[in-house]
């Protein structure tokens, strides 16, 4: 699920970021190239925040499971 949630987050972000950008500098090369670059970073920081909150999750589960 993870993985699935990571795509999904990756093409949104993108899609937000090209167009703030765009619509702050009026340039669509620029836009381009934070588009790519600040999610690509952004995604993987994600993927990993979301594994660790699923083990968070899961440890928290057993505490109250005993």
């Amino acid at each position: 699920m993870a993985k699935q949630k990571t795509v999904t987050f990756a093409i949104t972000h993108f899609a937000v970021a090209f167009s703030v950008t765009t619509a702050l500098t009026g340039d669509f090369i620029i836009g381009g190239i934070v588009a790519l670059i600040e999610p690509a970073v952004n995604t993987v920081a994600y993927y990993f925040h979301e594994k660790v909150w699923q083990k968070r999750m899961a440890a928290r589960k057993d505490i109250y499971a005993t």
